[in-house]
C-alpha cells in the first residue's frame, strides 16, 4: 500500500486575499513611517501659501499626490489662473501612466470599480512595493489586486494623518531639520532594489542625467522627459541582449 502523495509546499503556501492584502499593508508600512515628514511639510507649504486649511486637506485626500499638491499649493499661492495649476499638477502626474502600463497585465481582469479604487491609491511608492512582490511571487491572478489594495491603502492613510497633521500643527517644525530631504532618501531606497540588471542601472543612470539636464523646463517636464530617456534607453538594452 503507497502512502498518499504530500502537497507541495507551492500549494501549502498558496496565498489568500487576506495574506496578500496584509502582505502589501507590511510591505508598504517601512516606507509610509519615511513619508511622514512629507506630509507634514506639504501641510506648512500650503499654509504658508495662503491656502485655507479646509482646502488643504481636501488636497489630500482629493488629489492624493504629494509632488503635485506641492506644487499646485505653491501656484495657488502665487495666484496662478486655475487652467495653469491643473496642467502642470497634470504633467508632473504623468508617470502614473507609466506605472498603469506596468501593472495593467495583472489587473485586466477586475471589474470596473475595482480598477477605479486602484487608480485612486496609485502612487510612487505603492507602485514600487507592488511591482517588486509581482515579480519575486507567484500569486494567482484572482489574488494579485489584494496586495496592491493593502499598499496604495496604507500609504493613503499615512500621508492622510500626516498632512491634516502638517496643516494644524506643521508649522512648528523648524527649517533647520531640513525633513524634506527624507522624500529623496525614501526614493533612493525604493529604487537600489530593483536594480538587477544592466538595462536597469542604464535606465536609472539614464533618466537620473536627463533629470539633471532638464531640471529648468516648464511645468515640471524634465520629470516626464527624464523617464521617457530611461525607458527608451532600458528597452534598447533589453533587445540587444
Amino acid at each position: 500500500m503507497t502512502a498518499a502523495p504530500l502537497p507541495s509546499p507551492t500549494a501549502l503556501a498558496a496565498p489568500s486575499p487576506r495574506s496578500e492584502f496584509f502582505g502589501g499593508i507590511r510591505a508598504e508600512l517601512p516606507i509610509a513611517i519615511g513619508v511622514v515628514p512629507f506630509g507634514l511639510i506639504f501641510g506648512v507649504v500650503a499654509i504658508a501659501a495662503g491656502v485655507p486649511p479646509l482646502l488643504a486637506v481636501a488636497m489630500s485626500s482629493v488629489v492624493f499626490a504629494g509632488a503635485s499638491q506641492f506644487i499646485g499649493a505653491q501656484l495657488m499661492g502665487l495666484g496662478t489662473p486655475a487652467f495653469i495649476v491643473v496642467l502642470t499638477t497634470f504633467a508632473v502626474n504623468l508617470r502614473h501612466v507609466l506605472y498603469s502600463f506596468s501593472l495593467a497585465p495583472n489587473l485586466t481582469h477586475l471589474k470596473r470599480r475595482w480598477r477605479l479604487v486602484l487608480a485612486y491609491v496609485l502612487t510612487d511608492e505603492a507602485y514600487a512595493v507592488t511591482v517588486m512582490h509581482y515579480r519575486e511571487t507567484q500569486t494567482p491572478l484572482t489574488h494579485k489586486h489584494w496586495f496592491y489594495l493593502g499598499s496604495g491603502l496604507t500609504l493613503w492613510s499615512v500621508w492622510q494623518l500626516s498632512s491634516v497633521t502638517g496643516v494644524f500643527l506643521g508649522a512648528q517644525v523648524p527649517a533647520s531639520w531640513s525633513l524634506d530631504f527624507t522624500l529623496t532618501l525614501t526614493f533612493i531606497g525604493l529604487l537600489v532594489p530593483t536594480l538587477r540588471d544592466r538595462p536597469g542601472v542604464a535606465a536609472a543612470l539614464t533618466a537620473a542625467a536627463v533629470s539633471v539636464a532638464a531640471a529648468g523646463l516648464p511645468y515640471k517636464l524634465g520629470l516626464m522627459a527624464a523617464a521617457l530617456a530611461g525607458i527608451v534607453v532600458g528597452v534598447w538594452l533589453e533587445r540587444r541582449a
